[in-house]
Protein backbone atom coordinates (compact mmCIF):
# COMPACT_ATOMS: atom_id res chain seq x y z
CA UNK A 1 0.00 0.00 0.00
CA UNK A 2 1.60 3.75 -0.57
CA UNK A 3 2.81 5.40 1.98
CA UNK A 4 -0.34 7.25 3.67
CA UNK A 5 -2.70 5.94 1.12
CA UNK A 6 -5.40 6.27 4.36
CA UNK A 7 -4.31 9.75 4.98
CA UNK A 8 -4.39 10.83 1.01
CA UNK A 9 -7.71 9.17 0.75
CA UNK A 10 -8.94 11.55 3.19
CA UNK A 11 -7.97 14.50 2.35
CA UNK A 12 -9.36 13.82 -1.48
CA UNK A 13 -12.84 12.89 0.45
CA UNK A 14 -12.27 16.55 2.24
CA UNK A 15 -13.40 14.58 5.65
CA UNK A 16 -12.91 17.04 8.46
CA UNK A 17 -12.67 19.94 5.85
CA UNK A 18 -14.91 22.50 5.79
CA UNK A 19 -16.72 23.35 2.77
CA UNK A 20 -14.84 25.61 0.26
CA UNK A 21 -15.64 29.27 -0.03
CA UNK A 22 -17.02 30.25 -3.45
CA UNK A 23 -15.16 32.88 -6.11
CA UNK A 24 -18.19 35.65 -4.80
CA UNK A 25 -17.98 34.86 -1.11
CA UNK A 26 -17.63 37.56 0.84
CA UNK A 27 -16.10 37.07 4.10
CA UNK A 28 -15.44 33.19 4.95
CA UNK A 29 -15.15 31.97 8.44
CA UNK A 30 -12.14 31.32 9.89
CA UNK A 31 -10.97 27.62 10.55
CA UNK A 32 -11.30 26.83 14.31
CA UNK A 33 -8.15 24.24 14.51
CA UNK A 34 -5.09 23.55 12.05
CA UNK A 35 -7.07 20.25 11.14
CA UNK A 36 -9.81 22.01 9.59
CA UNK A 37 -6.79 23.61 7.26
CA UNK A 38 -7.90 22.87 3.66
CA UNK A 39 -6.05 20.27 1.43
CA UNK A 40 -7.23 19.42 -1.92
CA UNK A 41 -5.90 18.52 -5.59
CA UNK A 42 -8.60 20.67 -7.06
CA UNK A 43 -8.09 23.64 -8.16
CA UNK A 44 -11.38 25.24 -7.42
CA UNK A 45 -11.18 24.49 -3.57
CA UNK A 46 -8.60 27.67 -3.80
CA UNK A 47 -10.24 30.62 -4.87
CA UNK A 48 -8.07 33.51 -5.47
CA UNK A 49 -7.03 35.33 -2.35
CA UNK A 50 -7.33 38.76 -1.00
CA UNK A 51 -4.39 38.86 1.26
CA UNK A 52 -6.99 39.08 4.63
CA UNK A 53 -6.77 35.26 4.85
CA UNK A 54 -4.64 34.02 7.75
CA UNK A 55 -2.60 31.86 5.33
CA UNK A 56 -1.95 35.02 2.99
CA UNK A 57 -2.16 38.01 5.72
CA UNK A 58 1.43 38.59 5.52
CA UNK A 59 2.41 37.70 2.17
CA UNK A 60 2.86 40.86 -0.57
CA UNK A 61 0.03 39.96 -2.62
CA UNK A 62 0.98 42.49 -5.52
CA UNK A 63 4.19 40.42 -6.13
CA UNK A 64 3.39 36.65 -5.34
CA UNK A 65 0.49 37.31 -7.39
CA UNK A 66 1.59 35.72 -10.75
CA UNK A 67 1.94 32.60 -9.23
CA UNK A 68 -1.93 32.71 -8.27
CA UNK A 69 -2.84 32.47 -11.87
CA UNK A 70 -4.46 29.79 -13.35
CA UNK A 71 -2.86 29.88 -16.52
CA UNK A 72 -0.51 26.95 -17.82
CA UNK A 73 2.80 27.50 -18.83
CA UNK A 74 5.42 24.93 -20.94
CA UNK A 75 8.41 26.47 -19.30
CA UNK A 76 10.65 24.90 -17.15
CA UNK A 77 13.79 25.18 -14.68
CA UNK A 78 17.33 23.92 -16.48
CA UNK A 79 18.23 20.51 -14.12
CA UNK A 80 21.75 19.46 -13.30
CA UNK A 81 22.43 16.65 -11.05
CA UNK A 82 24.56 14.34 -9.09
CA UNK A 83 23.56 10.71 -8.41
CA UNK A 84 25.05 8.27 -6.52
CA UNK A 85 25.13 4.71 -7.52
CA UNK A 86 21.35 3.15 -7.21
CA UNK A 87 19.84 6.44 -7.19
CA UNK A 88 17.41 7.18 -9.84
CA UNK A 89 15.72 10.46 -11.60
CA UNK A 90 13.05 9.79 -13.93
CA UNK A 91 9.94 11.96 -14.96
CA UNK A 92 6.35 10.99 -14.16
CA UNK A 93 2.73 12.42 -14.71
CA UNK A 94 0.94 13.89 -11.72
CA UNK A 95 -1.59 11.19 -11.81
CA UNK A 96 1.28 8.88 -11.03
CA UNK A 97 2.78 10.74 -8.37
CA UNK A 98 -0.73 11.09 -6.58
CA UNK A 99 -0.92 6.87 -6.54
CA UNK A 100 2.58 7.15 -4.51
CA UNK A 101 0.09 8.66 -1.83
CA UNK A 102 1.90 12.59 -2.17
CA UNK A 103 -0.18 14.51 0.80
CA UNK A 104 -2.69 16.97 -1.21
CA UNK A 105 -1.83 20.65 -2.04
CA UNK A 106 -2.90 23.22 0.84
CA UNK A 107 -3.04 26.73 -1.04
CA UNK A 108 -3.21 27.91 -4.08
CA UNK A 109 -0.36 28.19 -5.16
CA UNK A 110 0.76 24.45 -4.70
CA UNK A 111 -2.68 23.36 -6.15
CA UNK A 112 -1.51 25.21 -9.26
CA UNK A 113 1.63 23.52 -9.33
CA UNK A 114 0.41 20.29 -9.19
CA UNK A 115 -2.11 21.16 -11.63
CA UNK A 116 -0.04 22.33 -14.48
CA UNK A 117 3.69 20.30 -13.80
CA UNK A 118 2.39 18.08 -16.96
CA UNK A 119 2.96 20.99 -19.02
CA UNK A 120 6.55 21.84 -18.11
CA UNK A 121 8.06 18.33 -18.44
CA UNK A 122 6.10 15.84 -15.83
CA UNK A 123 6.80 15.17 -11.85
CA UNK A 124 10.87 14.75 -11.26
CA UNK A 125 10.64 11.55 -9.55
CA UNK A 126 13.77 10.85 -7.36
CA UNK A 127 14.10 7.23 -5.56
CA UNK A 128 16.44 6.48 -3.04
CA UNK A 129 16.46 2.45 -3.09
CA UNK A 130 15.83 0.38 0.42
CA UNK A 131 18.15 -0.88 2.55
CA UNK A 132 20.96 0.66 1.28
CA UNK A 133 23.09 3.74 2.84
CA UNK A 134 24.19 6.14 0.21
CA UNK A 135 27.51 7.82 1.04
CA UNK A 136 27.90 10.92 -0.98
CA UNK A 137 24.83 13.64 -1.01
CA UNK A 138 22.43 13.51 -3.80
CA UNK A 139 22.49 16.85 -5.55
CA UNK A 140 19.88 18.64 -7.63
CA UNK A 141 20.46 21.88 -8.54
CA UNK A 142 17.85 23.73 -10.25
CA UNK A 143 18.69 27.25 -12.31
CA UNK A 144 16.27 29.86 -13.70
CA UNK A 145 17.34 32.00 -16.45
CA UNK A 146 13.62 33.80 -17.60
CA UNK A 147 10.98 35.50 -16.13
CA UNK A 148 7.96 33.16 -17.43
CA UNK A 149 6.03 31.26 -15.17
CA UNK A 150 7.16 27.68 -13.74
CA UNK A 151 4.92 24.90 -12.39
CA UNK A 152 7.44 21.94 -10.64
CA UNK A 153 7.04 19.13 -8.49
CA UNK A 154 9.46 16.79 -7.04
CA UNK A 155 8.50 13.68 -5.63
CA UNK A 156 11.60 11.84 -3.42
CA UNK A 157 11.28 8.02 -2.41
CA UNK A 158 13.23 6.84 0.50
CA UNK A 159 13.26 3.19 0.56
CA UNK A 160 12.68 1.62 3.75
CA UNK A 161 16.07 1.41 6.08
CA UNK A 162 18.05 3.53 3.87
CA UNK A 163 20.20 6.31 4.84
CA UNK A 164 20.65 9.67 2.44
CA UNK A 165 21.68 13.05 2.02
CA UNK A 166 19.41 15.04 -0.51
CA UNK A 167 20.41 18.81 -1.18
CA UNK A 168 18.02 20.66 -3.73
CA UNK A 169 19.63 24.28 -4.67
CA UNK A 170 17.61 27.17 -6.41
CA UNK A 171 19.45 29.75 -8.26
CA UNK A 172 18.84 32.57 -11.40
CA UNK A 173 16.22 34.13 -12.13
CA UNK A 174 12.64 32.73 -11.93
CA UNK A 175 8.58 32.90 -11.24
CA UNK A 176 8.38 29.40 -9.27
CA UNK A 177 5.65 27.31 -7.89
CA UNK A 178 6.79 24.16 -7.26
CA UNK A 179 5.79 20.97 -4.48
CA UNK A 180 8.50 18.95 -2.76
CA UNK A 181 6.94 15.91 -1.54
CA UNK A 182 9.26 13.48 0.35
CA UNK A 183 8.26 10.26 1.21
CA UNK A 184 10.22 8.46 3.81
CA UNK A 185 9.80 4.31 4.01
CA UNK A 186 9.85 3.01 7.47
CA UNK A 187 13.11 2.85 9.78
CA UNK A 188 14.86 5.18 7.03
CA UNK A 189 17.40 8.18 7.61
CA UNK A 190 16.72 11.19 5.46
CA UNK A 191 18.50 14.35 5.58
CA UNK A 192 16.82 16.96 3.13
CA UNK A 193 18.04 20.64 2.16
CA UNK A 194 16.73 22.96 0.27
CA UNK A 195 19.04 25.88 -0.82
CA UNK A 196 17.22 29.18 -1.93
CA UNK A 197 19.89 31.51 -3.58
CA UNK A 198 18.12 33.00 -6.09
CA UNK A 199 18.56 36.40 -7.57
CA UNK A 200 17.13 39.53 -6.32
CA UNK A 201 14.21 39.37 -9.00
CA UNK A 202 12.65 36.06 -7.98
CA UNK A 203 9.42 35.27 -6.97
CA UNK A 204 9.45 32.00 -5.48
CA UNK A 205 6.49 30.06 -3.74
CA UNK A 206 6.85 26.48 -2.25
CA UNK A 207 5.17 23.41 -0.75
CA UNK A 208 7.35 21.04 0.56
CA UNK A 209 5.66 17.86 2.36
CA UNK A 210 7.28 14.95 4.52
CA UNK A 211 6.07 11.93 5.59
CA UNK A 212 7.52 10.06 7.89
CA UNK A 213 7.20 6.72 8.16
CA UNK A 214 7.18 4.42 10.94
CA UNK A 215 10.58 4.95 13.29
CA UNK A 216 12.54 6.89 10.56
CA UNK A 217 14.60 9.76 11.24
CA UNK A 218 14.22 12.97 8.89
CA UNK A 219 16.09 15.67 9.08
CA UNK A 220 14.86 19.19 6.94
CA UNK A 221 16.79 22.26 6.74
CA UNK A 222 15.37 25.24 4.75
CA UNK A 223 18.23 27.66 3.81
CA UNK A 224 16.99 31.38 1.78
CA UNK A 225 19.36 34.00 1.30
CA UNK A 226 18.08 35.45 -2.26
CA UNK A 227 14.99 35.98 -4.12
CA UNK A 228 12.48 39.05 -3.95
CA UNK A 229 9.40 37.12 -2.55
CA UNK A 230 10.15 33.36 -1.09
CA UNK A 231 7.27 31.98 0.40
CA UNK A 232 7.85 28.22 2.03
CA UNK A 233 5.47 26.18 3.44
CA UNK A 234 6.75 23.20 5.16
CA UNK A 235 4.34 20.18 6.26
CA UNK A 236 5.18 16.88 8.10
CA UNK A 237 3.02 14.08 8.72
CA UNK A 238 4.11 10.66 10.56
CA UNK A 239 3.05 7.47 9.00
CA UNK A 240 3.30 5.45 11.94
CA UNK A 241 4.48 5.41 15.32
CA UNK A 242 8.06 6.09 16.69
CA UNK A 243 9.19 8.76 13.52
CA UNK A 244 11.71 11.81 14.01
CA UNK A 245 11.83 15.17 12.92
CA UNK A 246 14.48 17.93 13.05
CA UNK A 247 13.49 20.88 10.89
CA UNK A 248 15.98 23.97 10.97
CA UNK A 249 16.05 26.78 8.84
CA UNK A 250 18.19 29.71 8.18
CA UNK A 251 17.19 33.05 6.11
CA UNK A 252 18.61 36.49 5.79
CA UNK A 253 17.00 39.08 4.08
CA UNK A 254 17.89 42.16 2.90
CA UNK A 255 16.35 45.24 1.34
CA UNK A 256 12.97 44.60 0.15
CA UNK A 257 13.45 41.62 0.61
CA UNK A 258 10.23 39.33 1.50
CA UNK A 259 11.10 35.90 2.90
CA UNK A 260 8.20 33.37 4.29
CA UNK A 261 8.41 30.23 6.33
CA UNK A 262 5.34 28.84 7.26
CA UNK A 263 5.62 24.78 9.20
CA UNK A 264 3.02 22.58 10.16
CA UNK A 265 3.79 19.63 12.45
CA UNK A 266 1.12 17.50 12.42
CA UNK A 267 1.67 14.76 14.97
CA UNK A 268 -1.27 12.16 14.01
CA UNK A 269 0.56 9.15 15.12
CA UNK A 270 1.61 8.26 18.74
CA UNK A 271 5.31 8.15 19.77
CA UNK A 272 6.77 10.66 17.45
CA UNK A 273 9.10 13.47 17.92
CA UNK A 274 9.92 16.81 16.33
CA UNK A 275 11.87 19.80 17.22
CA UNK A 276 12.12 22.57 15.09
CA UNK A 277 14.26 25.69 14.94
CA UNK A 278 14.56 28.38 12.52
CA UNK A 279 16.50 31.32 12.68
CA UNK A 280 16.74 34.78 10.86
CA UNK A 281 18.70 37.69 10.40
CA UNK A 282 17.62 41.15 8.58
CA UNK A 283 18.95 44.50 7.37
CA UNK A 284 18.00 47.48 5.27
CA UNK A 285 14.86 49.54 4.92
CA UNK A 286 11.47 47.21 4.02
CA UNK A 287 13.18 43.96 4.75
CA UNK A 288 10.69 41.63 5.96
CA UNK A 289 10.72 38.00 7.06
CA UNK A 290 7.68 35.82 8.19
CA UNK A 291 7.67 32.99 10.72
CA UNK A 292 4.37 30.54 11.56
CA UNK A 293 5.09 27.33 13.19
CA UNK A 294 2.11 25.00 13.83
CA UNK A 295 2.45 22.16 16.15
CA UNK A 296 -1.03 19.98 16.12
CA UNK A 297 -0.81 17.07 18.66
CA UNK A 298 -3.93 14.89 17.87
CA UNK A 299 -5.77 12.89 20.52
CA UNK A 300 -4.29 9.84 19.13
CA UNK A 301 -0.80 10.91 19.28
CA UNK A 302 -0.29 10.04 22.92
CA UNK A 303 3.49 10.11 23.83
CA UNK A 304 4.25 13.26 21.54
CA UNK A 305 7.35 15.28 22.29
CA UNK A 306 7.77 18.54 20.31
CA UNK A 307 9.35 21.74 20.82
CA UNK A 308 9.77 24.48 18.06
CA UNK A 309 11.76 27.81 18.51
CA UNK A 310 12.11 30.76 16.33
CA UNK A 311 14.85 33.31 16.68
CA UNK A 312 15.52 36.89 14.65
CA UNK A 313 18.61 39.52 14.79
CA UNK A 314 17.52 43.10 13.39
CA UNK A 315 20.76 44.50 12.38
CA UNK A 316 19.15 47.86 11.17
CA UNK A 317 16.12 50.11 11.63
CA UNK A 318 13.53 49.81 8.97
CA UNK A 319 13.31 45.84 9.31
CA UNK A 320 10.30 43.76 10.30
CA UNK A 321 10.25 40.28 11.58
CA UNK A 322 7.10 38.32 12.24
CA UNK A 323 7.15 35.45 14.24
CA UNK A 324 3.54 33.36 15.07
CA UNK A 325 4.36 29.91 16.68
CA UNK A 326 1.05 28.18 17.66
CA UNK A 327 0.51 24.85 19.69
CA UNK A 328 -2.39 22.85 19.81
CA UNK A 329 -2.95 19.66 22.24
CA UNK A 330 -5.93 17.51 21.85
CA UNK A 331 -3.94 15.22 24.60
CA UNK A 332 -2.51 14.97 27.83
CA UNK A 333 -1.15 11.93 27.18
CA UNK A 334 2.56 13.65 26.00
CA UNK A 335 5.94 13.44 27.15
CA UNK A 336 6.23 17.28 26.67
CA UNK A 337 4.96 20.10 24.21
CA UNK A 338 7.00 23.52 24.19
CA UNK A 339 7.44 26.72 22.07
CA UNK A 340 9.34 30.16 22.26
CA UNK A 341 9.90 32.92 19.90
CA UNK A 342 12.37 36.31 20.27
CA UNK A 343 13.17 39.10 18.29
CA UNK A 344 15.55 41.53 18.80
CA UNK A 345 18.73 43.66 18.20
CA UNK A 346 22.60 42.95 19.23
CA UNK A 347 23.01 42.14 23.03
CA UNK A 348 25.26 45.48 24.28
CA UNK A 349 26.10 42.81 27.05
CA UNK A 350 27.84 40.57 24.59
CA UNK A 351 29.50 43.45 22.47
CA UNK A 352 30.80 44.79 25.24
CA UNK A 353 32.58 41.39 26.56
CA UNK A 354 33.73 40.93 23.16
CA UNK A 355 35.48 44.59 22.83
CA UNK A 356 36.78 44.33 26.24
CA UNK A 357 38.90 41.65 25.08
CA UNK A 358 40.17 43.81 22.79
CA UNK A 359 38.08 43.31 19.15
CA UNK A 360 36.67 45.86 17.10
CA UNK A 361 32.77 46.98 17.11
CA UNK A 362 32.78 45.70 13.70
CA UNK A 363 34.25 42.59 14.41
CA UNK A 364 32.43 42.00 17.25
CA UNK A 365 29.14 41.69 15.31
CA UNK A 366 30.24 39.91 12.94
CA UNK A 367 31.23 37.45 15.34
CA UNK A 368 27.94 37.65 16.97
CA UNK A 369 26.37 37.28 13.81
CA UNK A 370 28.00 34.25 12.71
CA UNK A 371 27.74 32.42 16.19
CA UNK A 372 24.21 32.75 15.60
CA UNK A 373 23.83 30.83 12.29
CA UNK A 374 26.41 28.22 13.19
CA UNK A 375 24.67 26.70 15.67
CA UNK A 376 22.16 25.64 12.75
CA UNK A 377 24.80 25.23 9.58
CA UNK A 378 26.72 23.38 11.56
CA UNK A 379 23.34 20.43 11.95
CA UNK A 380 23.83 20.11 7.83
CA UNK A 381 26.00 16.86 7.62
CA UNK A 382 27.85 18.22 4.75
CA UNK A 383 31.37 19.90 5.62
CA UNK A 384 31.81 21.62 2.12
CA UNK A 385 28.44 23.11 2.42
CA UNK A 386 28.41 24.45 5.57
CA UNK A 387 31.42 26.60 4.03
CA UNK A 388 29.42 27.60 1.35
CA UNK A 389 27.07 28.41 3.48
CA UNK A 390 28.94 30.45 6.27
CA UNK A 391 31.00 32.80 2.92
CA UNK A 392 27.29 33.64 2.26
CA UNK A 393 26.55 35.38 5.39
CA UNK A 394 29.72 36.81 5.04
CA UNK A 395 28.96 38.30 1.65
CA UNK A 396 25.68 39.55 3.09
CA UNK A 397 27.22 41.04 6.12
CA UNK A 398 29.83 42.62 4.02
CA UNK A 399 27.04 44.57 2.30
CA UNK A 400 26.18 46.05 5.54
CA UNK A 401 29.48 46.74 5.92
CA UNK A 402 29.81 44.24 9.27
CA UNK A 403 32.43 42.11 7.63
CA UNK A 404 35.30 41.72 5.45
CA UNK A 405 35.06 38.58 3.26
CA UNK A 406 38.05 36.42 3.82
CA UNK A 407 39.14 33.25 1.90
CA UNK A 408 37.36 30.21 2.26
CA UNK A 409 39.80 28.02 3.90
CA UNK A 410 40.55 31.33 6.79
CA UNK A 411 39.86 30.03 10.15
CA UNK A 412 37.08 31.92 11.40
CA UNK A 413 35.94 32.55 15.02
CA UNK A 414 31.90 32.58 16.69
CA UNK A 415 30.27 34.22 19.38
CA UNK A 416 27.26 32.81 20.00
CA UNK A 417 23.90 34.81 20.54
CA UNK A 418 20.41 34.92 21.80
CA UNK A 419 18.56 38.26 21.33
CA UNK A 420 18.07 39.38 24.97
CA UNK A 421 17.51 43.23 23.38
CA UNK A 422 13.72 44.47 23.16
CA UNK A 423 12.90 41.02 22.61
CA UNK A 424 9.17 39.86 21.94
CA UNK A 425 8.95 36.01 23.65
CA UNK A 426 6.60 33.10 24.35
CA UNK A 427 7.68 30.25 25.94
CA UNK A 428 5.59 27.10 27.23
Amino acid sequence: MPLLEKASRQREAGEGMPPAPTQGSVTTVPEKSRAERRASFDVADFPMPTGREEDWRFTPMDRIGTLLRDTPSGAHLAVDTELPPGVTLTSIPSARARALGVPAPQDRAAVLAFAHTDHSGGVMHLQIPADTVIADPVRIRLVGSHSERVWGHLVISVGAHSNVTIVVSHEGTARLSEMVSTLVGDGAQCTLVSLQEWSSDTIHAAQHDVVVGRDASVRHVAVTLGGQVVRMSTNITYAGPGGSVEAFGVYFADAGQHLEHRLFVDHNAPHCQSHVEYKGALQGDSAHTVWVGDVLIRASAEGTQTYELNRNLLLTDGARADSVPNLEIETGQILGAGHASATGRFDDEQLFYLQARGIPEGEARRLVVRGFFADVINRIPVAELQGHLMQAVERELAGAGLAEVGPPDEPTLTATLTPTSDPRTADR
